[in-house]
């Protein structure tokens, strides 16, 4: 299933924007783990709407209702399950785009795959609002790998190419002003990782993080270590010389290699950046077609939308890798 993550540490995501509820499935929690409903919860807001200057005013509280799997607050060997209820959905918003697909957005797409039945409300199953299960998924393998002594962290490394945070807000209010959107650059770094995760060819840890990483709406591109600039590179700048620390482990002088080598983790950081598109939802009138007329049209896009997809992004990414991660370390065990 398309919606189904991972092996060992295995979630299945459902709902659509403004379903009466989204939610996930975990599979592969280990019995008697108690998680910390309150981190979870200040995770989850980081990246819930109608919070902040720049964010979407439709408000979500966004708290997970465990539904299966939890006895007495701890897990019990079954699938944990929760939901997130939608409660600020304004449907009405996207009766346009039933006929009028928003340029850049998965309307079009969606229609050539589903036909007129799919949902368009919110962008349906395409929607960021599908993030908010994954921060579930990968917010409890967060507080798993922390109990290995692996921790996950991102930042918004750039906002339209400014990497100076003054910079970057001002450039916010130019395009929140405007009716326009401007995308970005999220860097994460998971340290703690021990040697050896990953498979060659295709269930390396590249492979494994970018495929979760791609399930945020609006990811465009992910770089491992020097990522793209190794193309400017030679091999002399680029190996990373390999020594003896006073601790025993093989370790990296420098790191372009961002943590894997092969697929396979080497022990150093896992570094990698995560590119984010424009929110296609924006106030400026644009060109489309109309899906049942045929014709040329023009369309102004109504409702409520970040004018940067980043901001709230950064848990996302996090909980996307935590998610790939921890299912690695599952499958290294086993």
């Amino acid at each position: 299933m398309s919606n189904s993550f991972g092996s060992r540490y295995r979630f299945t995501i459902f709902g659509q924007s403004h379903a009466p509820a989204i939610g996930v499935t975990v599979e592969g929690l280990p019995s008697g783990f108690a998680p910390d409903m309150d981190a979870l919860g200040a995770f989850l807001a980081r990246r819930a709407p109608g919070h902040g200057k720049y964010a979407t005013a439709r408000k979500e509280a966004d708290a997970p209702e465990f539904i299966s799997g939890l006895v007495d607050g701890h897990t019990c060997g079954a699938p944990v399950t929760a939901i997130i209820r939608n409660t600020d959905a304004r449907s009405a918003d996207y009766d346009q785009l039933r006929r009028v697909p928003r340029p850049g957005h998965a309307d079009y797409t969606a229609f050539v795959k589903y036909g007129p039945a799919r949902d368009v409300a919110g962008g349906g199953q395409f929607s960021g609002r599908l993030t908010a299960p994954l921060c579930v998924a990968g917010g409890l393998a967060l507080q798993l790998l922390a109990q290995e002594g692996i921790s996950v962290r991102a930042r918004v490394a750039s906002i339209g190419g400014e990497t100076e945070p003054a910079a970057g807000e001002k450039l916010l209010e130019e395009v929140k002003a405007a009716g326009d959107s401007v995308g970005g650059v999220i860097e994460c770094v998971a340290e703690g990782v021990p040697a050896g995760l990953g498979e060659p060819m295709f269930g390396g840890m590249e492979n494994r993080i970018a495929q979760a990483v791609f399930a945020i709406p609006a990811v465009k591109g992910v770089e491992f270590g020097a990522g793209f600039q190794v193309g400017h590179m030679r091999g002399s700048e680029n190996n990373d010389p390999f020594y003896f620390d006073e601790a025993g482990p093989v370790r990296t002088r420098t790191n372009h290699h961002g943590g894997i080598l092969g697929g396979i983790t080497s022990g150093m950081p896992i570094v990698f950046r995560a590119a984010f598109k424009p929110t296609p939802s924006i106030g400026m009138e644009q060109d489309s077609v109309d899906l049942f007329s045929h014709e040329n049209v023009k369309l102004t896009v109504q409702g409520r939308h970040d004018p940067c997809i980043v901001l709230r992004a950064v848990p996302c990414v996090e909980a996307a890798a935590a998610a790939a991660i921890y299912d690695a370390l599952l499958e290294s065990r086993c």
